[in-house]
C-alpha cells in the first residue's frame, strides 16, 4: 500500500550536508511535496560535487517526478561531459540516484532490497578492509609503513595493525567470524618509487604480513591485496609473482585503468585473479574489461559508479559473463547501507566490503540505525528505504554546513 499517491509527488528542494570533521563525505537530501525525503551520499570532492547538485542538479530535479527513477538516471549520467568517469558529474548523479530510492522505498513503504527484486539470501559474507578509525575520513589516505610505531586510536586501528603483526590481526578478525582481509603494504613503495619500480628488498618488506597471517592461521584467512592502481605493469608482475605463494584471493586495481589491454596482460601474466575497478563509472566502462577478459571479479562503488540503478545493470552485464560482484565501501553509511540492499539482492554478489573501524565507531554517529553485523555476516535493513537516516543532531551542529536550493532560487 503506497504511502503517497505516486502520480502527484515532485521535488521541492536540493539540500546538501557537510561536516568539516568527514571532509570527504557529502549527504544529499531531495525533498518532495509529500514531506518525504529522500537521502544519498557520495564521497572525495564533496565541495564540487555540492556545487554542481545546486546549478545544474537542482536545474534538472526541481519540480520532477522522483519515481522517476530511470528517467533521471539517463538524464544525469550523459551530461555534455563527464559521462564514463567517476568525476563530478557522475558522482552527483550517484548520490541523486541513491536518494531516490530511498523516496521510492518511504513511498511504498518498503525497504530498497525488495524493491530491486527481493533478498537472493538472508545474509552476505563480509571481509574486513584494514584501515583504521581516521583513514580516508578526510583528504588522502593515511599512510602507515611497515614498522611503524604510531600508537593506535582504539582496538580496530587495522592499518596499523597489519603493519605491525598481521597474524595478531588474522586471528582478532577470525575470533569475529570474519574469514577474509584486505591489506595494501605495497603503497607506501609506489609513494616512494612513483608505481615504476620496485626493489628486491621492498617486496620482501612487503610480503611480511602476508607471511605473518599464513603463519598465524593458515588458510582460515582469505587474504585480499589492494594496489589503489599505483604501479605500472612490470612492477604489478614483480609484485604479482612474490605473492603467488601466499594465494592471494584477489589483487585489486593492479595498474591504472586507463588500458584495459594492460590490464589483459596482467590478467594473463600475473597467475592472480584480478578485481577491478571501484574507480570506473557506469555499465561501458566495465563491458570493456569483460569482453576483453581483464577481469575476475567485478569491483564498483555505488557512488561512484551512477548510484544503484547503474550498479544493478553493472551487475547484470557481469552475471552474463559470468563474474562476480562485490561492492566498494570504504566511504559513508549512507553508501555502506545501499550497498547492502544491492549485494543482499544481487544473485552473483560474492562478498559486500565493510571496515569494522568505521562500522564500530563512527558510523554510528551519523546515521539513526546500523545494519547488523555478526560472525562475518550482514544482514538487510528493514526499514522503508535504505532503512536508515542522518542522526537528527548531524543537521543541527553549529559546524555543518548545509545548503538547501529551491525553485526560487535558480
Amino acid at each position: 500500500m503506497s504511502v503517497v499517491a505516486p502520480s502527484g509527488i515532485k521535488i521541492t528542494a536540493v539540500e546538501t550536508v557537510q561536516l568539516p570533521q568527514y571532509q570527504n563525505i557529502l549527504w544529499l537530501r531531495l525533498h518532495t511535496d509529500a514531506g518525504l525525503i529522500g537521502l544519498g551520499e557520495t564521497f572525495r570532492g564533496a565541495d564540487a560535487v555540492a556545487t554542481y547538485l545546486h546549478t545544474e542538479g537542482a536545474r534538472a530535479l526541481l519540480g520532477a517526478n522522483p519515481l522517476e527513477i530511470d528517467r533521471i538516471s539517463k538524464l544525469m549520467l550523459e551530461p555534455y561531459i563527464g559521462f564514463r568517469s567517476s568525476g563530478v558529474e557522475i558522482r552527483a548523479a550517484s548520490a541523486i540516484d541513491i536518494a531516490l530510492w530511498d523516496l521510492f522505498g518511504k513511498v511504498t513503504g518498503q525497504p530498497i532490497h525488495q524493491l530491486l527484486g527481493g533478498l537472493t539470501r538472508p545474509r552476505i559474507r563480509t571481509y574486513n578492509t584494514c584501515a583504521g578509525y581516521s583513514y580516508n575520513k578526510s583528504g588522502r589516505q593515511r599512510a602507515v609503513t611497515a614498522g611503524t610505531s604510531e600508537a593506535p586510536e582504539g582496538p580496530y586501528d587495522d592499518q596499523i595493525a597489519f603493519n605491525h603483526d598481521a597474524g595478531a590481526l588474522a586471528q582478532s578478525l577470525l575470533s569475529e567470524g570474519i574469514t577474509a582481509m584486505k591489506i595494501w603494504p605495497f603503497d607506501p613503495f609506489a609513494v616512494a618509487n612513483g608505481g615504476n619500480f620496485i626493489h628486491r628488498h621492498e617486496i620482501d618488506t612487503a610480503l611480511r604480513p602476508f607471511r605473518q597471517i599464513r603463519d598465524a592461521v593458515g588458510d582460515r584467512m582469505e587474504v585480499m591485496v589492494e594496489l589503489h592502481s599505483m604501479w605500472d605493469l612490470p612492477s604489478a608482475l614483480a609484485i604479482a609473482r612474490a605473492l603467488q605463494e601466499f594465494r592471494p584471493f584477489w589483487a585489486e586495481d593492479p595498474i591504472k585503468m586507463q588500458d584495459t589491454d594492460a590490464l589483459v596482460s596482467y590478467a594473463r601474466r600475473s597467475g592472480l585473479p584480478v578485481c577491478a575497478s571501484e574507480t570506473l563509472a557506469t555499465r561501458a566502462s566495465f563491458i570493456e574489461l569483460l569482453r576483453k577478459d581483464a577481469v575476475d571479479y567485478v569491483m564498483l562503488d555505488v557512488s561512484w559508479c551512477g548510484g544503484l540503478s547503474e550498479a544493478r545493470k553493472i551487475a547484470a552485464v557481469a552475471e552474463g559473463f559470468q563474474r562476480p560482484v562485490a561492492p566498494h565501501d570504504c566511504t559513508g553509511p549512507i553508501v555502506f547501507a545501499a550497498s547492502i540492499h544491492l549485494a543482499l539482492n544481487l544473485p552473483n554478489a560474492v562478498f559486500q566490503e565493510s571496515v569494522r573501524a568505521y562500522y564500530s565507531t563512527w558510523y554510528r554517529d551519523l546515521v539513526t540505525v546500523m545494519p547488523r553485523i555478526e560472525n562475518g555476516m550482514i544482514y538487510p535493513l528493514q526499514g522503508p528505504g535504505l532503512g536508515t537516516e542522518l542522526a537528527p543532531d548531524v543537521l543541527t551542529r553549529k559546524d555543518a554546513v548545509v545548503r538547501k536550493t529551491t525553485a526560487a532560487d535558480i
